[in-house]
């Protein structure tokens, strides 16, 4: 298995599938890397040399933001939006969809289990 990043990617794999493996590269990206690298999208990892893997990481490490780097700057976004108080923040801090979806019915995935208010 190839170590990019951080994480190993599955070597029986096409490398623009395996590359989305990566936290932060999807299909557009997975294609954006394979052409900077000059490397075939239909070659499987494993069919790779060690000279193509390491042009990738390069690729990768110098154009793409992947992995922790990506996660602290969301974490980091979220974090600033809930200082400032905003409405998104506000609405992070509550748990509660961010994006203006309704919540007088479903939202049970953002909300959590249902919270019986005793009886009735």
């Amino acid at each position: 298995m190839a170590r990019i990043a951080g994480v190993d990617l599955p070597d029986n794999k096409r490398i623009d599938i395996a590359l989305r493996r990566l936290y932060g590269i999807g299909p557009v990206n997975a294609i954006d890397v394979c052409k900077l690298a000059s490397i075939d999208l239909n070659v499987k990892l494993k069919d790779l040399s060690q000279d193509e893997i390491i042009r990738l990481q390069n690729v990768i490490h110098e154009n793409f933001k992947v992995e922790g780097d990506l996660k602290k700057e969301v974490t980091q976004n979220i974090r600033t939006l809930m200082d400032i108080g905003c409405y998104r923040g506000t609405r992070h801090k509550r748990g509660l969809p961010v994006r203006g979806q309704r919540t007088r019915t479903n939202a049970r995935s953002r909300k959590g289990p249902v919270k019986t208010v005793g009886k009735k």
